[in-house]
């Protein structure tokens, strides 16, 4: 028998409990502020999704109109959708921009307007038959790039007021500008860095075409393939003349750079310069010093003005990198000073539905395919699912097969919604043969996914009942499905619902189940049933941002800030309803 009574204890001393707290103390404050630290980073990265969101979508929820002065007295009141629309606006648009009437300058003020516009046109004269057998101005909208330019999202423009009288003579078809002082001085200086950059951009392009021909050179000499060495030579002469071409280029570049003497010429890869002088626009060709060379746009009323009558319009972004040309801006500005554009609401977004070009593209469409996709998706999981609850939690024996059951409906919560959607494509489509793209099949297929979220929900509101409802209600003479049915899930029902909210709100956000069962179809009509194709908003969103167009990025952002919101709404409606009927027991 083992003596303990004399074993000896250490007693650590003051000093080392002390010690011992303050790293307890001080591994607790650590914890502490790294929870905190990853808190903080976490909301800054939401911080940043929601701003990067919110800035790029809100410019989608105005849009620019113009008001074209559209000739409808051959229109008939009694049949006007059977007119000539696009005859009408063509020849309205060539009646407000009369100074573009060659070939191609018509072209380029037709490309101003949406192409959907005759269609726009017909719709308001249908609408409103008095329109019919007058002239009458009538907002169509913009084209997808005036409408970025005019929101100041692509050649952004920099307009003075130079200090310095000037003068625009004819010469040779071209013009002539002289002014009375060096105004051109900055606009320069920013040619020169444009001309830098290109250049080191160049430099940049030779060093990589110079690693990759010595790559080549390599494999040439030391390789035993015979095709890979005829493919090697083949490769270095390709990239020797590549690199020639770009060695001439740069060194053209540097000594453009460097002559600050002579006269600089303006081609698309430059920065643009534009003169606004009489009521009309020149764009500079060519400038040095206090004169240049130009061509009209729009044609001058006076050829002379003083200082501080006339402006200066810089664009940065070279010509030959945006879609908008100098011409279109001249024209745009021009239409904007005769007050025939008006930024309003884009009222299209909200009523329209899908289409291939940004402007006449609206959520509409896929707002009704959700809501239809909702409605069957609720009607199918909420009572299925709540059966399932109530029978699991109140009425099944508790054996091997219920357990079984209990586990795949807790692993179904966790399978990914891509194998709904296969489930979806194999059996509905294939098997039932139901219509493609179809807000029945979507809702069947999302109330699939959402029965695991709503039974376990279901039971855990069942569960949180207190045994001794039940026990009331059947010691006074109560059956069981009345015990269950009159008191325990009427007590439920704020959890059952809240669970319900949150499995549709993750239904709504939907898209890779749906894309299986082809709701990603191009459905510009608005479906009218259950039955009809339609697509839904998260899919919408999906298509828009593959789609190349810049407009299309702000409807993409657009439609996400309104999906954001009907989730933020959904959950939001769960919090009030927990918290309007929270039982504490």
């Amino acid at each position: 028998m083992t003596d303990t009574t004399n074993t000896y204890v250490k007693t650590a001393s003051l000093e080392e409990r002390r010690s011992l707290q303050k790293k307890r103390y001080a591994s607790e404050r650590k914890f502490k502020y790294l929870g905190l630290g990853a808190i903080l980073v976490s909301l800054g990265f939401l911080v940043m999704l929601l701003m990067t969101i919110v800035g790029n979508g809100i410019p989608a929820f105005t849009y620019n109109y113009v008001k074209l002065p559209i000739d409808l007295t051959k229109v008939d009141p009694e049949k006007p959708e059977k007119a000539n629309y696009g005859k009408f606006v063509k020849s309205a648009i060539a009646d407000a921009i009369p100074y573009m009437s060659d070939r191609k300058g018509k072209r380029l003020a037709r490309g101003l307007v949406s192409g959907g516009a005759a269609i726009d046109v017909r719709n308001q004269v249908v609408g409103d038959v008095s329109m019919a057998g007058q002239n009458a101005d009538v907002e169509v909208p913009v084209s997808d790039f005036a409408d970025l330019y005019l929101k100041g999202l692509t050649a952004k423009p920099i307009l003075t007021k130079p200090d310095a009288a000037i003068k625009v003579s004819d010469v040779e078809g071209d013009v002539d500008v002289t002014l009375s002082a060096a105004v051109f001085d900055e606009f320069l200086a920013r040619v020169k860095e444009t001309i830098s950059s290109e250049a080191s951009r160049l430099n940049t392009r030779m060093a990589n075409l110079q690693l990759s021909l010595d790559n080549q050179r390599e494999i040439a000499a030391n390789s035993q393939d015979t095709l890979a060495v005829e493919s090697a030579k083949k490769s270095i002469t390709s990239l020797e003349a590549q690199l020639a071409g770009f060695k001439t280029k740069f060194d053209a570049l540097i000594v453009r750079r460097n002559n600050t003497a002579a006269r600089e010429v303006l081609d698309t890869s430059m920065p643009s310069l534009l003169l606004k002088v009489g009521g009309g626009v020149v764009k500079i060709t060519e400038v040095e010093g206090m004169s240049a060379k130009g061509e009209v746009i729009i044609p001058l009323e006076q050829k002379e003005a003083s200082a501080g009558e006339w402006q200066m319009q810089e664009i940065l972004e070279a010509e030959e990198n945006r879609k908008f040309s100098d011409k279109e801006v001249a024209v745009v500005d021009r239409l904007v000073a005769e007050g025939r554009i008006e930024n309003r609401l884009n009222t299209i977004f909200f009523k329209k539905g899908a289409s291939r070009e940004p402007e006449l593209a609206g959520i509409w469409g896929a707002v009704v395919g959700s809501f239809f996709t909702m409605i069957i998706t609720l009607a199918l999981s909420f009572p299925l699912g709540v059966a399932a609850a109530i029978y699991l939690e109140e009425f099944a024996p508790k054996n091997k097969f219920t357990s079984i059951i209990e586990v795949n409906i807790n692993n179904l919560a966790a399978v990914p919604s891509i194998v709904f959607g296969l489930l979806g494509l194999a059996v509905f489509l294939n098997f039932f043969e139901l219509p493609r793209s179809a807000p029945l099949v979507g809702g069947m297929v999302l109330a699939l996914m959402t029965l695991p979220t709503i039974i376990i929900a279901s039971r855990a509101a069942l569960k949180a009942v207190p045994p001794s409802i039940r026990e009331a209600a059947l010691g006074v003479g109560a059956s069981k499905i009345q015990a269950v049915f009159h008191h325990v899930l009427p007590l439920a029902m704020p959890g059952i619902l809240t669970g319900t909210i949150i499995g549709m709100a993750q239904a709504l956000g939907e898209t890779a189940p749906l894309l299986m069962i082809g709701m990603v179809a191009f459905v510009v009509d608005v479906p009218a049933g259950i039955f009809d194709p339609a697509t839904v908003l998260p899919v919408q969103i999906y298509m828009w941002a593959d789609f190349p167009e810049p407009g299309f990025q702000q409807k993409t952002a657009a439609a996400i800030m309104v999906l954001l919101g009907f989730l933020i709404l959904m959950n939001a409606i769960a919090v009030l309803l927990r918290k309007k009927f929270e039982r504490r027991w």
